[in-house]
């Protein structure tokens, strides 16, 4: 695993911001995090590249502990940031020489080519530049030294959608190389291109997949009756999102088997009819979401 973290906790001033968080990233592929915002995304991120230390557990980076990470593995890390803080007053072109030196695996030719792509300027002050240009030349300073690792917090919050879709095909472009690890709640901008899933809420890692298991997995599922709809007196805890809408029992099953569903639903009368579709990636997270706020508001 490129990244792993175990049993992994923070807390500030008292509050819990992430709770026995524990996490593995394959090498190879986009592994996004997702989660309302608050739930603890960037913590780990900053956890992960030694921004915070943990208060209890450990993170492991590169197979080694993200509290000893070397320049070594330093520059081998890519970090880009929503509210990552550029120096307003170089050029881009001047700031692109200052960290040339840092990064022995500096690509010029790919440094050049990402320019052109994003259409920047070597002239431009990165002051003056919109807050989307900000962001591309972020990524053009991580990418031109060829990571191994691509750390990415929140990186389309606030874009507009034609400069996040250059930025998602670039970042495809070059993901065959490296590993992507990516916070967003943007859904619809990483599924097609994410390979694993993890959800948190709350400081909590509340699943960790492949998304292809993932959405093989997840159904929704509407069972329609003859009478009035109800639901089952002690429903699996796979079963999120329950509604009942007149004749129409409604939920999202997160370990769907046809067995597993036909001996969870041998006690419910007058069934007419099941119908079992597939599930969006942001249809889970929504009813992973309401569940999460149910549990909260009965506690």
């Amino acid at each position: 695993m490129i990244i792993e973290t175990h049993g992994l906790g923070k807390s500030f001033k008292g509050h819990r911001a992430l709770q026995g968080v524990s996490l593995a990233v394959p090498e190879g592929g986009i592994y996004a995090l997702i989660g309302p915002n608050g739930a603890g995304k960037t913590t780990i991120i900053k956890t992960i590249v030694n921004i915070v230390r943990p208060t209890i557990g450990s993170a492991t980076v590169l197979g080694v502990d993200s509290r000893t990470l070397s320049p070594t593995e330093l520059s081998q890390i890519g970090y880009v940031s929503e509210n990552q803080q550029l120096p307003a007053r170089l050029r881009v072109d001047a700031f692109l020489d200052y960290l040339r030196p840092f990064y022995p695996t500096w690509d010029r030719g790919l440094e050049q080519a990402i320019l052109r792509d994003f259409g920047l300027k070597g002239d431009a002050r990165i002051g003056e530049l919109s807050h989307g240009t900000r962001v591309k030349v972020a990524l053009t300073c991580a990418l031109s030294y060829r990571p191994r690792l691509l750390v990415m917090d929140e990186p389309f919050g606030g874009l507009d959608p034609l400069v996040r879709d250059e930025l998602l095909e670039k970042l495809l472009d070059q993901a065959g190389e490296m590993t992507v690890f990516v916070s967003s709640h943007e859904l619809d901008d990483i599924e097609a291109s994410t390979t694993y899933v993890g959800y948190l809420e709350n400081g909590e890692l509340k699943l960790q997949d492949d998304l292809a298991a993932l959405s093989a997995r997840v159904r929704r599922v509407r069972v329609t009756v003859r009478g009035t709809a109800m639901a089952p007196a002690h429903p699996p805890a796979h079963w999120l999102d329950i509604t009942l809408e007149r004749s129409v029992l409604g939920f999202v099953d997160i370990a769907f088997a046809d067995d597993r569903l036909r001996a969870a639903l041998a006690g419910v009368a007058g069934i007419e009819s099941v119908d079992v579709e597939p599930v969006a990636l942001r249809s889970i997270f929504t009813a992973l979401a309401r569940a999460g706020r149910r549990n909260a508001d009965a506690a």
